[in-house]
């Protein structure tokens, strides 16, 4: 017997079950996918809508009432998703190209044709009752009996509010001089409103979903918009993701929780994604080992077979061939396996884009960027992080000295450079590198304000005074350590932390430095409550940047170290 929504829900929340959550994905992709391709009227955007919802359902699965109508929040979630797409996609294009393009999609005269585009708009015009009724009955084809059971009532009351549900349907497509009987609408929506989603998604999408679930297990990352890069827990950047299946850069922030719940909610999140990491970690092994099995066998047979050259030749190329598969099984890192498939690569990138926008959203506006500037800009540093992470994973594969690795990213900084001068002019660059150079002290100020108390102003005038005094600190600090003034004390924004444990915890070190002064100078201005909180906010930043760079230092080193 197959297991209930609800059952499932619980394997995954209670025993972090991926096959439930599989489970889940392909009981109700299709209606996802449908309703979303109607909205946004491109198998691509779909896609991407579909990724949202399930990553959704990942992260909010806990907090589900136990008798949630999954269909009914998967298909409201869908139509939320959906409008976001749309809405992004109209910034980027004139309104007439649009409607040229939906004109020219929309050619058929049938009734589906006429009422397919309209469709989630009428559904959404029926209150919540009568659209999980449709969905139920008409979307997924349920029994009077199961709908009644859904919603708790009877199976005649499920009929009528059908019936109920239907006439409003058709009252919205008249009112839009489309007229369709009663059982022509059903007839219709039953035949076309769940179409099958590519072959292929719902193993994409459940473990992109899981992925980012996992990194944003106490996030909120749709919402943040300012954010610090030092510290996880309630909300989170993801600039480089692939958390439980390939390894991130984890850019994260914090607001007021318990030092105790804390640490039990990182902990959790490690060990989910040290459980996908072991699992990846004894593929590759079995793999290398089988090379290396097969190596032995064959220069056995090398040993016995030297008396007949033509075979010894034929047996050298094959030793040669296993030789330098064994090495190229040992020198690739979970990361770079996972991003082989070109879905999870193009995934991560997104997110690292995603990130970047939030970031350098106030740099952004501070230069008055137009929308395809703003665009150009999120994309050379969304390539910029792709580029530096394949850099980390060649300083660990090859043992690059210090100095080779610090010739390995000046370059890829030079080149990065080079690329926003082209985009923004010599000015603009220079106010990239100033904005970058401050992000520490900028974006700690701006995330702790949600933790001050006052009104607005009072709050706004705080995070002023605060950034000022990191960033004063900072100098004075970088100053005394020797290093330059642009050094980046973000910890999982300097690469050479990941690439070298050394590095990663003289930056660890310092940020921990800065912040001790900047808090002995902050009691001017902050009360001794807000003082308390602010210490606890920078020694939650420390312990979880140092398991971030741990994290992504594993994932990127090559499986045979």
């Amino acid at each position: 017997m197959n297991a209930s929504d609800q059952e499932l829900v619980s394997q995954f929340t209670r025993a972090h079950s991926e096959d439930a959550f599989a489970l889940l994905v392909n009981r109700y992709l299709n209606l996802v996918y449908s309703a979303a391709l109607r909205q946004v009227r491109s198998p691509q955007l779909a896609e991407e809508v579909c990724q949202s919802v399930f990553t959704n359902l990942a992260y909010h699965a806990p907090k589900l009432k136990p008798n949630t109508v999954l269909t009914a929040w998967l298909y409201q979630v869908t139509r939320n998703a959906a409008i976001d797409v749309v809405r992004r996609e109209a910034r980027r294009q004139e309104r007439e190209q649009i409607a040229l393009q939906m004109s020219q999609m929309h050619t058929d005269p049938s009734e589906w044709t006429q009422i397919e585009p309209m469709l989630d708009e009428a559904m959404r015009s029926l209150d919540d009752a009568e659209r999980t009724a449709i969905l139920l009955r008409y979307f997924e084809n349920k029994s009077l009996r199961d709908v009644g059971q859904a919603l708790g009532t009877s199976e005649d009351a499920a009929q009528k509010r059908v019936s109920r549900a239907v006439e409003r349907l058709r009252d919205y497509f008249s009112k839009r001089k489309i007229t369709v009987g009663a059982s022509g609408l059903v007839a219709l929506v039953s035949a076309n409103a769940i179409q099958a989603a590519p072959t292929g998604l719902a193993t994409t999408v459940a473990a992109g979903a899981l992925t980012t679930s996992a990194a944003l297990s106490t996030a909120t990352a749709v919402a943040v918009t300012k954010t610090i890069a030092m510290t996880t827990i309630q909300k989170t950047i993801i600039t480089t993701l692939s958390a439980l299946a390939a390894g991130a850069i984890i850019v994260s922030v914090y607001q007021a929780h318990k030092a105790s719940s804390l640490r039990e909610e990182v902990q959790a999140l490690k060990q989910q994604q040290q459980v996908s990491l072991n699992a990846q970690m004894q593929e590759l092994q079995r793999e290398r080992d089988g090379a290396t099995n097969a190596l032995a066998a064959l220069a056995a047979e090398n040993a016995a077979l030297k008396k007949n050259p033509p075979d010894v030749a034929k047996l050298r190329g094959e030793v040669g061939r296993l030789r330098m598969e064994k090495t190229s099984l040992g020198s690739t890192s979970a990361l770079s396996k996972v991003t082989a498939n070109a879905a999870a690569k193009k995934m991560l990138r997104d997110q690292q884009k995603l990130g970047m926008s939030m970031i350098y959203k106030g740099f952004a506006q501070q230069l008055k960027l137009t929308e395809q500037q703003t665009d150009q800009l999120n994309d050379l540093l969304a390539d910029h992080i792709m580029n530096n992470v394949d850099h980390v994973t060649a300083v660990l594969r090859d043992k690059l000295t210090p100095e080779q690795m610090n010739e390995l990213f000046t370059t890829q900084d030079a080149a990065l450079h080079a690329q926003l001068q082209e985009l923004l002019g010599q000015d603009g660059l220079s106010q990239y590198q100033d904005y970058t150079k401050n992000l520490l002290s900028t974006l700690t100020a701006e995330q702790f304000k949600g933790m001050l108390s006052g009104n607005d102003t009072a709050k706004q005038e705080k995070v002023k005074q605060l950034s000022q005094v990191i960033q004063s600190t900072v100098q004075d600090a970088l100053t005394k350590a020797g290093l330059p003034a642009d050094y980046q004390l973000v910890p999982t924004l300097n690469f050479s932390n990941i690439a070298s444990e050394q590095e990663g915890e003289r930056n660890l070190k310092l940020l921990d430095d800065i912040y001790q002064r900047a808090t002995a100078q902050a009691g001017s201005f902050l009360s001794p409550e807000e003082l308390i909180k602010f210490k606890q906010f920078t020694t939650t930043a420390i312990s979880n940047n140092r398991a971030a760079l741990a994290l992504n230092r594993t994932m990127m080193a090559p499986i045979g170290n």
